[in-house]
């Protein structure tokens, strides 16, 4: 009985140990990815590093834990996940998920901003770079492609399931709520929507700019599911809550997660301001966001 609960106890402790070295895996891919979106909006001193380093442990986590994603890359997506970027100004946080994905190479980043670059300050599609199947940044939009991708899972028998990205600031756009309505009054429940809800946007604090009110509320009176990550920088409660998420899809509602993130997070200077939304950091600014920001996997 004892050298039972002695293997028991073994056993836990592996798998503990396990999940320690795979959230630590992540972990470097979050300060390689924090260094490349500064780096990127350093160098052409132009583009959306606030954003972006507040939706680094998401995104990561999302690519390299979560979605189910088949091997190479097509625009039709059929038999595998898909995740659609609506707030698209913070493509430096895609671009570099997608790189260290294998989505292309990792030296493409050097191009970021650049005139005939296919890594634009907002993603588009007409260079074929792969892993954007929308072209945006017109913000309320993605919502509205979300619900029309899920929407065609299901008329082709595809059990797979959509995630999409929106900004809190955002859901100021009217379209959004025509969609958030379309989506639980036709039971899309295939769609998982997730709010960056840091309470900045470009002009400020979303309170005094045009106040979100209860939005756990407002999605739950358009008939969502609604369920709050309030470590929103914490890859653990990310991939505990995504998961949750994934629990309650098939079940006749759309599912939305208010994901309550840090603007500019990992940046001591940039964290808790609206300053940062579209702002690039000049030389010293620089080094100092790359020494809190470990070189794990290497630079572009």
């Amino acid at each position: 009985m004892y050298t039972q609960k002695i293997a028991t106890t073994f056993d836990a402790n592996k798998r503990i140990i396990k999940q320690m070295q795979k959230l630590e895996e992540l972990q470097n891919i979050v300060f390689q990815t924090r260094r490349d979106i500064v780096r990127m909006v350093h160098k052409v001193n132009s583009g959306h590093p606030g954003g972006s380093l507040g939706c680094t442990e998401f995104l990561v986590a999302l690519y390299n834990k979560v979605m189910d994603l088949k091997e190479g890359f097509d625009m039709d997506g059929k038999d595998e996940d898909l995740f659609f970027l609506s707030n698209g100004h913070i493509s430096p946080v895609f671009y570099s998920v997608l790189s260290r994905r294998g989505y292309f190479d990792i030296d493409e980043l050097n191009t970021f901003r650049l005139i005939n670059s296919r890594l634009q300050g907002h993603p588009t599609t007409h260079e074929g770079l792969p892993g954007i199947r929308i072209a945006s940044g017109s913000l309320g939009q993605g919502m509205s492609v979300a619900i029309g991708a899920a929407q065609a899972k299901k008329l082709n028998g595809d059990a797979h399931l959509i995630y999409s990205l929106h900004g809190d600031g955002e859901l100021q756009e009217g379209q959004n709520w025509e969609a958030i309505m379309y989506a639980s009054g036709n039971k899309i429940d295939n769609l998982i929507s997730v709010i960056d809800y840091n309470g900045q946007q470009i002009d400020g604090a979303t309170d005094k700019v045009l106040p979100l009110g209860d939005l756990k509320g407002k999605f739950e009176a358009f008939d969502w599911d609604v369920l709050e990550i309030k470590e929103g920088n914490d890859l653990e409660a990310i991939i505990n809550g995504l998961k949750e998420a994934k629990s309650r899809t098939g079940k006749g509602k759309p599912v939305c997660i208010l994901l309550h993130t840090v603007m500019g997070n990992g940046v001591d200077f940039m964290m808790h301001t609206h300053a940062w939304h579209g702002k690039a950091p000049n030389d010293e600014q620089l080094e100092i966001a790359l020494a809190q920001n470990p070189e794990t996997l290497g630079d572009y």
